[in-house]
């Protein structure tokens, strides 16, 4: 069972990383892996019967369109301190948004890895 989950969180990372340059997402592609998500996360002990949104929260995962999010902010943090020549390459209007939205102790994080840190928390209290 933990393997299943590790395997289905590199699998998925490696997905976010792939696609969080892209504007948009064959819908496809989405499908398929919001079902591999779902059944991976049904093998979990204790969860199986719980609804996606809970399954994910006990399990410690985002969606597939928070992980997306999260992966655009990050990049979008790592341009704005110094990662890369035009912020437009890495932004748009809805990375902007949730970017205003933030709050400021993130924002200001000194290192990426205090930034993700968190981005998480606040990420797992969006609805």
């Amino acid at each position: 069972m933990t393997e299943t989950l590790e395997m289905f969180r590199r699998v998925a990372t490696s997905w976010q990383f792939n696609s969080s340059s892209k504007t948009e997402t064959d819908a496809s592609d989405t499908e398929v892996l919001e079902r591999v998500q779902r059944r991976a996360t049904k093998l979990g002990k204790g969860v199986e019967h719980k609804a996606d949104g809970e399954r994910l929260r006990d399990l410690g995962l985002f969606s597939l369109e928070k992980r997306r999010l999260r992966g655009d902010l990050i990049a979008l943090y790592n341009c704005l301190k110094g990662g890369c020549r035009e912020v437009g390459s890495v932004s748009s209007p809805r990375v902007i948004k949730h970017w205003n939205r933030l709050p400021r102790e993130v924002v200001e994080s000194p290192s990426l890895e205090v930034f993700k840190s968190r981005l998480d928390e606040v990420l797992r209290d969006m609805v």
